[in-house]
């Protein structure tokens, strides 16, 4: 079963499934038939002829949990190392304004951590780690509200298209010239 937000199963859903492979694993050295394990484990044929493979292979310790399928590739000593670096802001890496964009906290994390990591990843690794995207909380105090409502009202009409067609239109898509 996969969860929303981070991956795969619990820690304790991940050692009960665990249990099951490894009691099926004592049953095999026991000798029991394939059918009789998965009817008394009730779980499917299949998953008990792949774990007999597996421990046919590998025995008991290859019946062991590998851990969690998406372990992150940053540690939490790492994160700590990279909120550091963009406490720093954007100029202090040589980025000309002072905006963080995915990008540039990959380029960061590949730069500082040597670990090459996806915009995505990277949206992930933040995003687990508390960190949002940003809003200005405000307007600028710069902005010149006379000069925005007369750029509304005198240049916005000339540079917006015009929804209506030029010429005669027909209602009939098959026939354009017809009155």
């Amino acid at each position: 079963m996969r969860y929303p937000e981070g991956g795969g199963l619990t820690a304790e859903r991940r050692a009960f499934r665990e249990g099951i492979r490894l009691q099926a694993g004592e049953r095999f050295a026991a000798g029991e038939k394939t059918a009789v394990i998965a009817k008394d484990l009730r779980v499917s044929v299949r998953s008990v002829e792949r774990w007999r493979r597996a421990w046919r292979e590998g025995g008991m310790e290859a019946l062991r949990s590998a851990g969690p399928a998406n372990s992150p590739t940053v540690t939490d000593t790492q994160f700590a190392a990279l909120e550091d670096e963009l406490d720093k802001g954007p100029s202090a890496h040589g980025f000309e304004d002072e905006r963080w964009t995915l990008t540039r906290v990959q380029t960061v994390i590949r730069r500082r951590l040597q670990v090459s990591l996806s915009v995505a990843t990277v949206w992930r690794l933040l995003k687990r780690h508390g960190w949002s995207w940003q809003a200005p909380a405000r307007r600028a105090l710069e902005r010149d509200e006379h000069a925005v409502e007369l750029w509304k009202k005198e240049v916005w009409p000339r540079v917006k298209p015009s929804r209506r067609r030029v010429g005669a239109v027909s209602s009939l898509r098959t026939r354009p010239d017809s009155p």
